[in-house]
């Protein structure tokens, strides 16, 4: 059973902060190619323990006055470490995939979960949940659907969340509105039998493949699918087979290396997990994992987002490949977070269930 302790890392919480380090570059080998380091990669190391620290303090409910010491992590917002462990991917793992009551159908895991990934915002899927009943995808009443999204949308609310841009494909399916046309995308790859054809599919990469021939579905989204499919019984892929770079990743590794223009991204997220034990050590950052499951491709790929972001502030005079040189959102603290569930192919649940008392022990894995 996963149980609570007193956070082992507290006694790290007043040394100061490490995100900005003075140390020399190096020389490392990746896919037979020699990269130089800048300091930004070894901020990556400390951003993705750092990170984690934070989420395990709030989840041990610290009576800390602040979860870090790092004036950057404290003032802007950043996703966790694991990318399962954050807000959204909660919900949908929670309320979406395994909500009590939820329709075992592979058609109906499909399109629950594809619907929710197409505007990626709690409070929409909520919206629609609330107006329509249970989301199955036999029943599901499109136009409703419709008229309920577009009457949020006259209303000022936002279907889509901000997190990433969702292209338009109204003109590929004649509807007029982004969401109808994103509705429609749906509707669509229910009649190309992609529920039937995921389930099938002998590999992340063939999976992926499949959804990026959908229109306006592009590698970064075709890749964040996939994990979230993954999340549910419908695949039994490992998060270690495949990977790939999204734009603010690419531009988080122009800023960890010199020049790595002749090694490929996947290479280069790949090396960073396979060797993430080591660097941890040597550069005297305590990582404490997800009770035993250490960070995989989808977590390196997103902590290079991360400090892509994060480098725009501690190293502004490292440049990368997007131009930009600010963070947007604030960070405000939610105070203690909820017991996170993980899917329970994972292993990090209850045997007797999805979550775990707070109140107990949890082990380090």
């Amino acid at each position: 059973m996963l149980a609570l302790v007193d956070d082992p890392t507290m006694e790290l919480f007043d040394r100061p902060s490490h995100g900005r380090r003075d140390d020399t570059s190096k020389i490392i080998t990746i896919a037979g190619k020699q990269l130089k380091t800048t300091p930004v990669f070894d901020a990556y190391w400390f951003f993705a323990a750092e990170r984690q620290r934070m989420f395990f303090r709030r989840l041990r409910r610290s009576n800390q006055p602040r979860v870090t010491n790092d004036p950057i992590l404290a003032t802007y917002r950043f996703t966790n470490s694991y990318r399962a462990s954050d807000r959204v991917s909660q919900f949908l793992i929670k309320n979406v995939i395994y909500a009590d009551g939820a329709p075992d159908r592979v058609e109906d895991r499909f399109f629950r979960i594809m619907l929710f990934k197409l505007f990626n915002k709690i409070e929409t899927w909520q919206a629609l949940e609330a107006t329509l009943g249970p989301i199955e995808a036999a029943s599901f009443d499109y136009s409703k659907a419709e008229r309920l999204l577009e009457q949020r949308r006259a209303d000022g609310v936002r279907n889509y969340s901000a997190a990433y841009i969702m292209p338009s494909c109204g003109k590929r399916f004649d509807r007029a509105t982004k969401h109808a046309g994103h509705l429609a995308l749906l509707r669509w790859m229910l009649a190309q039998a992609f529920p039937q054809r995921i389930a099938d599919a002998r590999s992340m990469s063939d999976a992926y493949h499949l959804l990026l021939s959908a229109p306006s579905i592009g590698p970064f989204l075709a890749y964040q699918f996939v994990t979230d499919l993954n999340y549910s019984i419908l695949t039994d892929f490992t998060e270690r087979e495949f990977v790939v770079a999204g734009p603010g990743a690419l531009d988080g590794i122009a800023k960890c290396f010199v020049d790595s223009s002749d090694v490929a991204p996947e290479d280069i997220i790949r090396f960073m997990m396979e060797h993430q034990r080591a660097y941890f050590s040597t550069l005297d950052q305590p990582f404490e994992d997800l009770w035993g499951r250490p960070l995989q491709l989808i977590d390196c790929q997103n902590v290079f987002c991360e400090i892509s972001k994060y480098a725009r502030v501690a190293f502004p005079e490292v440049s990368g490949v997007s131009g930009r040189t600010r963070i947007k959102q604030r960070y405000r603290s939610a105070g203690p977070i909820q017991a996170p569930v993980y899917p329970p192919k994972w292993q990090l649940n209850e045997p007797t269930g999805l979550g775990y008392d707070p109140a107990s022990p949890v082990s380090s894995g």
